[in-house]
């Protein structure tokens, strides 16, 4: 089953699932949702099931139980006894078991009885549930390679202390890409079957996983001090070390709020390092769909703004959190989808 939208009639537990999605997003992910509102109509809700379910995802890795509660009361996940490693495997377990299923519309079902000896918790509305039933009919309906998703679980372990997988510092590009391929570069191979493209959808593969990795390496950039506060370093350590930075500055920047000369350096650096990624994934926004192109160059223009308020800032990443601010995200999607209705 690839393409067009769900079909409410006869599913209706698909029709509140996406419409979860649609909240999530919508709340959580400013720029990827005003980009998905360039996209058409039958688009939307896969896009929005896919962020939700990153999101989820990466809420139960980087939370505990009533961090989450807190921060999204109205999206609360479940969350038993098991801790982040253990969460990661029951929803693999849990979106599995839906794949295996013939018809997505018996999904549902099959979904309760995956989760029903897990429940520790009763909230009004089952957002797990829902986010997992979503993301299991976009995968059925646009074909996508159900291995992107346990490459994305695999390297969500890579945040989890006490799995096999579990690193909280990186010693080089090479190791940070290795997570990135799964974290970032995953989710845009995720959303390539959505979009649609006009040559062989392995010809634009590779530019697809680039902008997975230039907007997480941005993430990086952005959330220094906030990855501090967990006890994580994604930035590369010798990349680091060649401007005379090391862990024990870095937390010394975050506790004095105020960004050294040589940290600095090292984040113009990199930044010239991300843009870098994000022209190699440029052309490959050609090889979409035309009526989706708009929507994608949005969000990565968007996306590279943070950059240039991270410059902006003089680099206080240690003080407050680089934002594009939103007359700026409607003008940029404007601007977009001028272009696009002029070329037509």
């Amino acid at each position: 089953m690839i393409g067009g939208a769900p079909h409410a009639a006869g599913q209706p537990e698909l029709a509140v699932a996406y419409r979860e999605c649609r909240q999530i997003a919508a709340a959580h992910g400013r720029t990827y949702f005003l980009a998905t509102r360039l996209l058409s109509a039958e688009r939307r809700p896969a896009v929005h099931a896919l962020y939700a379910f990153a999101r989820m995802v990466d809420d139960i890795v980087d939370h505990a139980e009533t961090d989450v509660a807190q921060r999204y009361p109205s999206h609360a996940w479940q969350l038993p006894e098991h801790g982040p490693g253990g969460e990661l495997e029951l929803i693999e377990k849990q979106l599995r078991i839906v794949l295996e299923s013939q018809e997505a519309a018996s999904a549902a079902g099959l979904l309760g009885v995956a989760l029903e000896p897990y429940r520790a918790a009763t909230y009004a509305t089952d957002t797990r549930t829902l986010v997992l039933l979503a993301v299991a009919d976009t995968i059925h309906r646009y074909d996508i390679a159900a291995q992107h998703f346990w490459t994305f679980l695999d390297s969500m372990r890579m945040d989890v202390p006490g799995t096999a997988r579990f690193r909280d510092r990186y010693a080089t590009m090479a190791e940070l890409h290795e997570y990135m391929s799964g974290s970032a570069a995953a989710i845009g191979l995720q959303v390539l079957p959505i979009l649609g493209t006009v040559a062989p959808i392995a010809d634009a593969e590779p530019a697809a996983a680039a902008l997975g990795e230039a907007f997480q390496l941005t993430n990086f950039l952005r959330d220094v001090a906030e990855d501090l506060e967990r006890g994580r370093v994604y930035l590369p350590a010798d990349e680091l070390a060649a401007f005379g930075v090391d862990h024990e500055l870095l937390v010394h920047c975050h506790h004095t709020r105020r960004t050294d000369p040589r940290v600095r350096r090292a984040l113009a650096h990199f930044i010239a390092i991300n843009r870098d990624i994000y022209r190699h994934a440029e052309p490959g926004i050609d090889l979409l769909e035309p009526r989706v192109r708009p929507a994608i160059r949005t969000a990565a223009v968007l996306y590279a703004s943070i950059l240039d308020r991270i410059e902006d800032s003089d680099y206080a990443v240690f003080s407050h959190r680089a934002v594009v601010p939103r007359h700026h995200r409607l003008r940029v999607a404007a601007t977009q989808f001028t272009a696009a209705a002029i070329t037509r």
